[in-house]
C-alpha cells in the first residue's frame, strides 16, 4: 500500500530523516514512535507532500506522492489544528470536507452521528467556531473530519495528546475498528507507548531520523519499547 524507498530529508546539509526501505501493507495499523526530533512528523509531512524529499520517494498505492495528486482522494489525515478552518463551526467544517470528498450533507450527518459519544456534547450544535474550542475538542473535530469520505489511508499525528481518558479509550476503539473491520490503513505517531501498543499491530521506532526497530506488536512490545527508551535516556 505505502512504499518508502531511499528516502532522505535534509535541511542546510543536516539529514533529519533517512529511511532506506519501509513497506506498510493495506489494512495495517502502523505506529511510529520516537523522541522529539526523531523524524516522525517529517515522515508524515513527506507522505502528505507537505514538504519535498531530498532524495528517494514514497509511493501510496503505487502513486508517487510528490509527483501526482492521485493519492489524495483515498487518503486523509489530521496532523494538527492548522488543518482546521478556524472561522467555521464544526458542522460547517465537516460539510466542507464532505464536499471535497464527494459526500452530501446527509452522508456527512450519518457519519458524524456515529461519534456523538466521542464529542461528549461539547462540539455539535454549540455554534462555536473551531478556533474557540479547546485543543482537545479541536483534535476531536479534526480526527472525525479525517474519517469523512471512506478513506483507505488515514494518518494521525499524536492523536491521543490533549484528550481526556474517556475519549482516548473511545479513540482506540475507533482506530481498531478502522483497521480490523474496515481494512483501512491507519498510520499513527505517538509519544504514548501504552496507547500505540494497544492499537497498532506494528510499531516502528525512529531515532535521529533512522529506523532502529520494526516490531510486530505482542504482549512484550511495551516492555521492549520502554527498555529501549530508558536506555536511550542514559546514553
Amino acid at each position: 500500500m505505502i512504499t518508502t524507498s531511499n528516502l532522505t530529508k535534509a535541511y542546510n546539509g543536516v539529514t533529519v530523516l533517512n529511511i532506506e526501505n519501509l513497506d506498510i501493507p493495506k489494512g495495517q495499523s502502523f505506529g511510529l514512535v520516537g523522541n522529539n526530533g526523531a523524524g516522525k512528523t517529517t515522515y508524515f509531512s513527506l507522505l502528505l507532500d507537505l514538504i519535498q524529499p531530498t532524495t528517494g520517494h514514497i509511493k501510496n498505492k503505487d502513486i508517487l506522492v510528490n509527483e501526482s495528486e492521485d493519492w489524495k482522494p483515498f487518503t486523509s489525515s489530521f496532523i494538527d489544528e492548522s488543518f482546521l478552518i478556524g472561522y467555521l463551526t464544526a458542522e460547517e467544517y465537516f460539510y466542507f470536507i464532505g464536499e471535497l470528498r464527494g459526500q452530501n450533507k446527509s452522508d456527512v450527518d450519518a457519519l458524524v452521528s456515529q461519534f456523538e459519544d466521542f464529542f461528549h456534547d461539547e462540539i455539535l450544535g454549540k455554534k462555536k467556531y473551531l478556533r474557540d474550542l479547546s485543543k482537545g475538542n479541536q483534535k476531536k473535530a479534526g480526527i472525525v473530519a479525517a474519517l469523512i469520505g471512506n478513506p483507505e489511508v488515514i494518518i494521525l499525528d499524536e492523536p491521543f495528546a490533549n484528550l481526556d481518558p474517556t475519549t482516548q479509550i473511545r479513540l482506540k476503539s475507533i482506530i481498531k475498528n478502522l483497521a480490523e473491520k474496515q481494512g483501512v490503513t491507519v498510520l499513527i505517531s505517538s509519544h504514548d507507548l501504552l496507547h500505540v501498543t494497544d492499537v497498532c499491530e506494528r510499531i516502528v521506532v525512529l531515532e535521529k531520523g533512522e529506523l532502529v526497530k520494526d516490531l510486530v506488536t505482542s504482549t512484550e512490545t511495551l516492555k521492549e519499547l520502554e527498555a529501549h527508551f530508558a536506555g536511550s535516556e542514559l546514553v
